[in-house]
C-alpha cells in the first residue's frame, strides 16, 4: 500500500512542471493618471486704452447762481492721457469750455469753464465706464466780471466706435462757493457729448 501511495505522489510532482508551464502570470496594469484640467486662458479685453487723446464736446449746461438759475449750450475741447492696468484705467484730463448759459431775468451768465480731472474707470473691453473729479474755474458776468475756482465730479463713459475712435457722454456737478467774493454759491450741471481720438 505504501508503494501505491508513493507511486501516486512521485505522478503528481511529475504533472505539475507540465501544469505550471502553461500558467501565464500577467503584469499588474499600469494605473492611470487623471488628466489635469486645463489652465484657463488670461481674459483679454480686447481694448488698450493706455495711451494719450484729445478731442471735442458739446451739451447743455444749467445753473444756479444765488438761486436765480440759468441753461444754455456748452462745448469745446479736452486732451487727456489713460493708463490702462487691466480692468481698472486711470488717468488725467484738461478741457475748456465756451458756454452761453444765461441766467433768468438779465442777472448774468456763466461764460465758459475750465476743469482738470482725474478720472478712474472700469474696462468693459469696448467701452469704459468711469468716475471722476477735480478742479473747474469759471467766468462770469453777473453785475460784473467774475472768475472763481471751485470743485466738480460727475460720471461718464466712452465707446470705442472705430480704430482709435471713441464717443461717449459725461455729467459733471461744478460747485463754487462765494463766487468772487460775491456772497453767491455757484452750481453748474453739464451733460455733453463727447467724441475722442487716441494717439
Amino acid at each position: 500500500m505504501k508503494q501505491v501511495t508513493f507511486a501516486v505522489l512521485l505522478s503528481g510532482f511529475a504533472v505539475l512542471p507540465a501544469v505550471a508551464g502553461n500558467v501565464v502570470f500577467e503584469a499588474p496594469a499600469e494605473p492611470e493618471l487623471a488628466t489635469p484640467a486645463p489652465i484657463p486662458a488670461p481674459v483679454s479685453y480686447g481694448t488698450d486704452w493706455t495711451g494719450s487723446y484729445a478731442g471735442i464736446q458739446l451739451g447743455y449746461g444749467q445753473a444756479d447762481v444765488g438761486g436765480t438759475d440759468g441753461d444754455g449750450i456748452i462745448g469745446g475741447i479736452h486732451a487727456g492721457y489713460n493708463y490702462d492696468f487691466g480692468s481698472l484705467v486711470a488717468g488725467a484730463e484738461l478741457n475748456y469750455d465756451l458756454a452761453e448759459i444765461d441766467l433768468d431775468g438779465g442777472a448774468g451768465s456763466i461764460d465758459n469753464i475750465g476743469r482738470l480731472k482725474l478720472r478712474l474707470g472700469y474696462d468693459l473691453g469696448s467701452a469704459l465706464v468711469y468716475a471722476t473729479a477735480g478742479m473747474a474755474s469759471a467766468d462770469a458776468n453777473v453785475g460784473g466780471d467774475l472768475s472763481d475756482t471751485g470743485l466738480l465730479y460727475g460720471i461718464g463713459f466712452d465707446y470705442l466706435v472705430a480704430n482709435n475712435w471713441t464717443a461717449g457722454a459725461e455729467l459733471l456737478r461744478h460747485e463754487f462757493d462765494d463766487f468772487d467774493g460775491s456772497g453767491s454759491d455757484v452750481e453748474v450741471d453739464t451733460l455733453q457729448a463727447r467724441l475722442s481720438y487716441k494717439f
